[in-house]
């Protein structure tokens, strides 16, 4: 299974694409915590089907927990909370692209939490192959910019940046939480315990988010069920993606799984022009080509 991560990896960023173009839509019905429960809620059931079926498929029992794994979960569960919170908060923001785009750095800061937290080097080459996907999103971003040149050197000094850059620290957080806890299971046949691992961390977060909402925000679990059908399809998006995250992080380092991650700006330009019919900036065409070949270098600089 040494390269099942990539197509995996793939899969979870159009999924992600596909969820946070929905979630835009929710965030004018919900609260951020509101929008940011529907991917947890409504995406247990796909979640448990999922582990369901690995159980089925392997005829393996479902891995026991300890003490490591639960805190590890934890770490993530509220890591992931946070930053989705962060980047819905993002969306409604004038500079949603931008904010966006800098979430976008989880990749470089994943290489980073990784090394300290988990000892996992990533080569050289990888770091570059990183930085220069991360340098594509951020051209990426610069549509619409009246002054490409200053956003591009000093973007990340807007309030929508920073609150992106939030985000993908966060992200990478919870990344490496998660893929310290399927690892910590010992469990051979690894999307089993990316599985596990997944129903545990959607468990704790709606366990956590419904505590909060019920304490801080009464009445917003009503909206929320009052939204399932939007909601519905969010959170099957999110735990289709979710499924794939967990799985390619269980399978490989999480830094180039954020890395390879990045194709999520891809699909988002794809979507714009086939869909939308929106004609692509020059910075947006440079910025695809030079986050593609980030990530062919990635690909090739693993080891």
């Amino acid at each position: 299974m040494e390269w099942a991560w990539i197509p995996i990896t793939i899969w979870a960023a159009f999924c992600q694409t596909i969820r946070t173009g929905l979630q835009k839509q929710l965030k004018g019905r919900l609260s951020t915590n509101g929008a940011s429960f529907t991917r947890f809620a409504y995406g247990l059931p796909l979640a448990v089907a999922y582990l369901g079926a690995t159980i089925w498929a392997t005829g393996k029992p479902m891995p026991a927990g300890h003490g490591d794994f639960y805190l590890w979960t934890a770490m993530g569960a509220v890591a992931q909370i946070l930053a989705t919170n962060l980047l819905i908060l993002a969306l409604s923001m004038r500079n949603f692209v931008v904010a966006t785009a800098y979430s976008k750095t989880e990749a470089l800061q994943a290489a980073a939490f990784g090394m300290v937290i988990l000892a996992e080097p990533v080569s050289a080459g990888g770091v570059a192959a990183i930085v220069i996907g991360t340098l594509g999103v951020l051209l990426i971003s610069l549509k619409g910019s009246d002054n490409p040149t200053r956003a591009f050197l000093l973007g990340w000094t807007e309030r929508s940046a920073l609150v992106g850059i939030g985000s993908g620290a966060l992200f990478a957080i919870s990344a490496i939480g998660f893929r310290a806890a399927s690892l910590s299971l010992e469990e051979a046949f690894l999307p089993l315990a990316a599985a596990t691992t997944l129903v545990h961390a959607i468990v704790l977060q709606i366990a956590l988010m419904m505590a909060y909402l019920l304490l801080r925000e009464p009445g917003e679990l009503r909206r929320v069920a009052a939204a399932w059908r939007p909601g519905l399809i969010v959170g099957m998006a999110s735990a289709a993606g979710s499924a794939g995250w967990f799985t390619a992080m269980a399978l490989q380092v999480a830094a180039y799984v954020r890395m390879l991650g990045m194709t999520e700006m891809v699909f988002t330009f794809l979507m714009s022009y086939l869909v939308f019919r929106e004609r692509p900036t020059r910075s947006e065409i440079v910025g695809v080509i030079v986050l593609l070949a980030g990530i062919l270098l990635g690909l090739t600089a693993r080891k």
